[in-house]
């Protein structure tokens, strides 16, 4: 489960604005930071997030989310600009969200709106934690092939996800990665390099739970395949599955408690977040 999305994408029957709109909106932040005479560390202070978040929003990886613009707004003295935005980006979310293909749609709403997600992935990155450069990488070659369009949509979809890292208050967020992922070298040496280098900057968040399992661990509770475990809003946890593009939502409570119960030995064997930050901290310096 590389990202969740599917081995048939939908074709948009007209180009979507959406990524021209959020590289727009990223220059314009990044010129009002520069004339407020704020460094991306001041705003991101300001701002309550990360500076690897301003960094990202100012070169139109990620989306800034609404609640970001109305408090920056006054803090780089913008006059209304950002927060006239705020509208429009909360639309042009939507909209992308209702691009996914119609079996993704009910997993892609669920994990948008849940408050806690948990990630058990053992075949490549998953899409929460992936670069734009492997993203790239892993929808290139898959087969059968898809045309640059297609790869440029998904890519950007897959990106715009990862404004759920950056939510505020957060959501309980953890990810348990297989270590045989973070030595696969998708995309060549320097995108491996600038993958397993945002996991580690990723995992070193307060409010993000990054464990490791060791190749070497000689037990196993679930050497069945990735999966995810969401709990929305004032509702039961839920667990998702996907494979060769078919995907589940599993709402059975009975179901749900054998991946909650797999999920939980995992974690407890798997190394503990700041022994999986030394090994990939590790890695880095071999890479």
């Amino acid at each position: 489960m590389s990202g969740n999305e599917s081995d048939r994408p939908e074709r948009p029957s007209e180009v979507d604005g959406t990524a021209h709109l959020f590289r727009a909106l990223g220059k314009q932040i990044k010129a009002l930071r520069r004339n407020a005479g704020l460094s991306q560390a001041e705003l991101a202070a300001v701002t309550h997030c990360s500076e690897d978040l301003i960094s990202s929003i100012e070169r139109g990886v990620r989306v800034p989310q609404p609640d970001f613009l109305l408090v920056a707004d006054p803090a780089l003295g913008a006059g209304g600009v950002l927060a006239a935005a705020a509208d429009d980006v909360r639309e042009a979310v939507s909209r992308a969200r209702v691009r996914h293909p119609d079996w993704f749609r009910s997993f892609a709403k669920a994990e948008a709106e849940a408050v806690a997600l948990h990630y058990y992935e053992v075949q490549a990155v998953p899409g929460l934690l992936q670069t734009k450069a492997y993203a790239h990488a892993v929808m290139r070659h898959r087969r059968p092939v898809w045309d640059e369009q297609t790869i440029e949509k998904w890519v950007s979809d897959r990106l715009g996800r990862q404004t759920l890292l950056d939510k505020w208050p957060p959501t309980t967020i953890s990810f348990v990665l297989e270590e045989a992922i973070l030595h696969r070298p998708t995309g060549g040496p320097e995108v491996h390099r600038e993958q397993v280098r945002h996991i580690y900057n990723i995992a070193k968040r307060h409010t993000i739970h990054l464990q490791v399992m060791p190749l070497l661990m000689k037990e196993h509770p679930s050497l069945d395949g990735a999966f995810t475990l969401l709990t929305p809003k004032g509702r039961r946890e839920v667990a998702y599955t996907e494979i060769y593009g078919h995907s589940r939502l599993i709402t059975d409570p009975e179901e749900v408690r054998v991946y909650t119960e797999r999920y939980g030995i995992i974690r407890a064997q798997a190394l503990t977040p700041p022994e999986s930050l030394d090994m990939i901290e590790k890695m880095l310096g071999e890479l």
